[in-house]
């Protein structure tokens, strides 16, 4: 199966996902900066956060497949879980807001960050395996340093948030911080797949 039905459906439900992120926020009280500041403040941030990541995820899923010739049914379930995990970033980060960034949300944001990771993770191995010994994705990647490193800054943000002063907080900042960091880190374009596509050209 070729993959641009399963590009195509990627595709919408990211933007169906951004969309619904977009919506989650309120609308001023006031006329004046300080309104803003107070009803939409922490949303705005959420927002960017959460909006900054599924853009790393379109644009890395993007130049990803054009190292991909067709899909099989695995990859396609592989996806799903996925958008799966990506799907639930609205429901995350509209609780962080909500909250205000207690720990119990700032967590399970975390965990939903990593579980996306991990999901994008595999979705990559199964590419991999699909196209066997010479794999231009396996290439492409090579010791996936960030890759390897992503999903490390999860889990020791999520430890944080955990484990650290919690009554002061200072765990929930650092976990944030940690999250931060990550997306900051993918913001940079991957060269390594566009070195891959002009190695192998992009598929037919």
């Amino acid at each position: 199966m070729r993959t641009s039905r399963l590009e195509a459906f990627s595709d919408g439900v990211l933007a169906i996902i951004i969309t619904i992120m977009v919506l989650e926020l309120r609308v001023p009280e006031g006329d004046h900066f300080s309104d803003l500041v107070r009803t939409s403040g922490v949303g705005l941030l959420t927002y960017l956060l959460s909006f900054v990541y599924v853009g790393i995820y379109w644009n890395n899923h993007h130049h990803m497949f054009h190292l991909v010739q067709k899909v099989s049914g695995i990859v396609l379930w592989a996806n799903l879980v996925l958008l799966f995990c990506l799907s639930l970033f609205p429901f995350t980060t509209a609780w962080v807001d909500e909250s205000r960034f207690e720990q119990t949300p700032v967590v399970i944001y975390g965990l939903n960050l990593l579980a996306a990771a991990v999901a994008y993770f595999v979705l990559q191995r199964v590419i991999i395996r699909q196209q066997g010994a010479d794999s231009p994705l396996r290439h492409a990647l090579g010791l996936d340093l960030k890759g390897k490193l992503s999903p490390a800054l999860l889990v020791a943000g999520i430890l944080s948030a955990l484990t650290l002063d919690r009554d002061g907080r200072v765990g929930v900042w650092l976990a944030l911080t940690c999250f931060v960091v990550v997306a900051i880190m993918w913001i940079v374009p991957d060269r390594r797949i566009d070195r891959a596509i002009r190695e192998y050209g992009a598929p037919a």
